[in-house]
């Protein structure tokens, strides 16, 4: 990585199969447990989507990338005037246990690039400990958790 510019990166382990791994990140009734209120789509390759957050009142265009059933995701999503690429990759591991993987990027080096760099890593960390939680307990820790953000 340049210190021009920032990615993010973060990954977590989910006991759960990749299949199912898989089929709750692209799946959007699946999503709805703990990521986002509402898609109008399922994620499919060149399919552009609109993804809706439960805490803002905003629509969030999505333009899906590559899917490689089972292991990779990616998609495009823009902040700041940038398109911005989001890859999510899963690979197996022992006691059919899932590693998931995601990478964002890029953004310049700067006071905007900092910015995003700080909220999009908890960002992708609480998408990840949500998706665990919700694949392993069926717990939604996404509910209620950023309704001091609503303005």
């Amino acid at each position: 990585m340049s210190l021009e510019r920032l990615e993010i990166n973060c990954a977590i382990q989910i006991q759960k199969p990749i299949y199912e791994v898989f089929e709750a990140i692209v799946n959007p009734e699946k999503m709805t447990n703990y990521f986002i209120s509402s898609s109008t789509g399922k994620m499919e390759e060149a399919k552009n989507l609109i993804w809706k957050f439960p805490e803002f009142d905003f629509e969030c265009p999505v333009k899906v990338g590559k899917i490689e059933s089972n292991k990779y995701v990616s998609f495009y999503w823009e902040n700041s005037g940038v398109d911005l690429l989001v890859e999510i990759s899963l690979s197996e591991k022992e006691n059919n246990s899932t590693l998931v993987t995601i990478t964002e990027k890029s953004m310049e080096n700067n006071e905007s690039g900092l910015k995003w760099l700080s909220g999009n890593s908890f960002g992708w960390s609480n998408f990840l400990a949500c998706l665990k939680a919700y694949l392993e307990y069926g717990i939604n820790l996404r509910k209620g958790a950023f309704d001091f953000m609503k303005q």
